[in-house]
């Protein structure tokens, strides 16, 4: 069953806060995967939309799995980067600038397994949803 979205919310601003307020100390690790922050352009608001997600390295490229605790909808963030895939991510006091690719099908069974080996948690998620959950790299750029 699918995490209630409230609750993942509150987790998730609680996260942002407080990696933010530690300088990258606290809430660097979750599940045995390391955290990055995410920070989008609303597609509606075009404000700036701040998300903590655990990632996975890819060579010079973070991947991130759009899992949305298993629900049938994407997540906000990954809408966001749909309409614009410029973005910016924080791991520890690091900030670098990237661009967001949902990853083909080849590269997301590659990529989305080895998620899935550090945390079993996600090959649940993609039992629990109808969706193919949508495996994105953050490519860093100039």
């Amino acid at each position: 069953m699918p995490m209630n979205k409230g609750v993942i919310r509150f987790m998730s601003k609680s996260h942002a806060f407080w990696y933010q307020l530690s300088g990258g100390v606290i809430g660097t690790k979750v599940s045995g995967m390391p955290v990055l922050l995410l920070t989008t352009t609303g597609r509606k608001s075009g404000r700036k939309r701040t998300t903590p997600l655990t990632h996975q390295r890819d060579g010079d490229n973070y991947v991130v799995i759009a899992s949305n605790g298993g629900h049938d909808n994407h997540p906000t963030w990954y809408l966001n980067l749909r309409s614009n895939p410029d973005a910016e991510i924080l791991i520890g006091r690091e900030k670098t600038r990237v661009r967001a690719e949902t990853a083909n099908d080849e590269d997301r069974e590659r990529l989305y397994k080895q998620a899935a080996d550090v945390f079993p948690g996600y090959a649940e998620y993609q039992q629990e949803t109808k969706r193919k959950i949508p495996v994105v790299v953050l490519r860093p750029i100039a």
